[in-house]
């Protein structure tokens, strides 16, 4: 007998009752991919016990009916994001897709924008720490291909990064170590991001591994030039300088080296400095900025390449993708200098 079920059954509950991924369901129900006879032979049995029916968006995924791919960020000034977003608009060029771009500068509203959002693409890219578990996971359970940027890793949701802790580690001893300075601050808010987090845990790590006791703790400030400045400006005011500014970006640094050269202390010389992305500007403060450069074009870029293939869905795609990061050292951190 037909067990015809509750309405509102989403794929997350079919899935767990016959235990495969919510994406197998999804394939399934929207009748694309790569799935065994056996697997869509249950999973066509379990759609037919709860009288499953795809939302039209999901029918709509199988024939790319939108045309194109959305990619949500906190904001979208500075060069970080571009990159970024210029690699994702590449591929999805070549995919003959458009591109519809969000940037929610935190808003209250940012969930129903987000939803409206993905409600009008193909498929969905967000950058981690935007939107709640709770909003990702609705998303997802009603069929939304959707690919977590610079994300923390979570149980069936696909995400893509780059290399953050290791790297920072990697910068921080260089430091500590190689250079024996002591006194370092962190400049940045580890709950900002996901990979401003991973930063910060690299940071700690490297003390660690160094066996230099506890660090300091850091100096919350925002991912701009002018945050950078303002911080460090206000931090020279308080007392002697550090001997190094560890930043957890390349603006944030900049202006750190503005605001030490404003106050008069020479770079590196007085006070070290170090940052994260490697942006153009990275090699012109100063003798070149200390930085760990990580591909933010190549990550857009396959980004969009993963959001295509969850969205054809073109065979399943892993949970965690890194991408790999390089220490690049320049003057800012003492190397070189006299």
């Amino acid at each position: 007998m037909t067990k015809r079920g509750r309405r509102g059954t989403t794929l997350q509950e079919i899935a767990q009752e016959i235990g495969v991924s919510v994406a197998t369901v999804s394939r399934v129900a929207r009748g694309v991919g790569q799935v065994s006879e056996d697997t869509r032979r249950r999973v066509l049995a379990a759609i037919e016990r709860y009288d499953f029916r795809p939302s039209r968006l999901g029918r709509g995924l199988a024939e790319r009916s939108h045309g194109a791919l959305g990619i949500v960020f906190p904001g979208l000034s500075g060069p970080y994001f571009s990159e970024v977003i210029g690699g994702f608009e590449e591929e999805a060029v070549r995919a003959e897709l458009a591109v519809i771009i969000l940037g929610t500068h935190l808003l209250r509203e940012s969930d129903e924008l987000v939803r409206d959002t993905a409600a009008r693409v193909d498929g969905l890219a967000v950058m981690g720490g935007i939107l709640s578990d709770d909003v990702v996971d609705r998303l997802r359970d009603r069929g939304d291909p959707v690919i977590m940027l610079a994300g923390s890793p979570r149980a069936g949701i696909p995400t893509i990064r780059t290399e953050n802790l290791s790297a920072f580690d990697r910068l921080t001893r260089h430091l500590l170590i190689d250079h024996g300075y002591d006194r370092l601050v962190f400049v940045g808010d580890p709950e900002s991001s996901p990979d401003a987090s991973y930063r910060w845990r690299g940071f700690e790590q490297a003390y660690r591994h160094a066996e230099a006791g506890p660090p300091a703790s850091p100096v919350r400030v925002g991912l701009t030039q002018s945050d950078g400045f303002i911080a460090v400006d206000r931090l020279l005011d308080a007392g002697p300088p550090p001997r190094a500014l560890v930043c957890a970006n390349d603006e944030t640094a900049i202006g750190a080296v503005l605001a030490l050269l404003d106050k008069g202390h020479r770079v590196p010389q007085d006070v070290a400095v170090t940052g994260f992305d490697d942006i153009p500007m990275a090699g012109l403060p100063v003798s070149g900025l200390t930085t760990v450069r990580q591909p933010m074009r190549e990550l857009g870029m396959e980004t969009a390449r993963l959001l295509l293939r969850e969205i054809e869905g073109s065979g399943p795609v892993a949970v965690d993708h890194v991408l790999e990061t390089q220490l690049v050292i320049r003057g800012s951190c003492g190397c070189g200098t006299a």
